[in-house]
């Protein structure tokens, strides 16, 4: 397989790009910021571009596919949150939560497609369980989330026809340093791990998946 990773200098992100790097998989890392360290294992790591903006994110899939192998997989990882009230927050928090969270897994699905229907490849998408009901101060982060499910359904029903693939996993509260950090009173055993989501994600990256797509599958730990 050969396979982008969107957000890959994140925590989830790192933890997905291990998975697939672990089962041999060609691993391309794309972020906003560069890696610590450049990882040698990866076949590319490309920093600094702002997938918010589809120039940006074309400029960086012609680079991927100019002489490249067939793409098989892309994991739209990036994103971002924010916890505001509605009265108290600003009208800005929702445009930013939109465009971090939905646009640039619009953006990147829309220049993988072409080189990934050949190949029958898969999209996988980070949604999220909290989505199906905002509680406060979640309204801007869950209304994005909601329109990830809803691009990944869509996208899902619209890609059939070429043989692609496209899902998300819904994560509960990942257990990362970031949210230990914010809620240092939770309890973090029932929270989900990177790794239990690299591992939804690998699996629906393979063949093993191949009749699953549409699926909006909840990976929430103990929660």
């Amino acid at each position: 397989m050969r396979v982008i990773v969107t957000g890959a200098s994140g925590a989830l992100g790192q933890a997905v790009c291990e998975h697939l790097l672990g089962q041999g998989t060609s691993v391309i890392g794309i972020d906003l910021r560069a890696p610590d360290e450049p990882d040698s294992r990866f076949e590319l790591q490309l920093s600094d571009v702002d997938l918010s903006d589809a120039t940006s994110v074309q400029s960086a899939m012609d680079q991927i596919t100019d002489g490249g192998a067939p793409l098989t997989g892309l994991v739209n990882v990036a994103g971002g949150f924010t916890w505001e009230t509605i009265m108290d927050g600003s009208p800005e928090s929702w445009d930013r939560m939109w465009t971090m969270n939905v646009k640039t897994a619009l953006n990147m699905s829309r220049a993988a497609v072409p080189h990934l229907q050949d190949h029958k490849g898969a999209i996988i998408n980070i949604g999220a369980g909290a989505a199906a009901k905002a509680g406060l101060g979640m309204g801007a982060y869950t209304a994005s989330k909601s329109g990830v499910a809803r691009l990944t359904e869509a996208l899902a029903e619209e890609l059939k026809p070429r043989g692609i693939r496209v899902n998300a996993v819904l994560p509960s509260i990942i257990d990362t340093p970031a949210n230990r950090a914010d809620m240092p009173d939770a309890e973090f055993p029932a929270w989900v791990t990177a790794q239990e989501l690299a591992n939804a994600i690998g699996f629906l990256l393979s063949d093993a998946a191949s009749g699953v797509t549409g699926a909006l599958l909840p990976v929430s730990g103990r929660v």
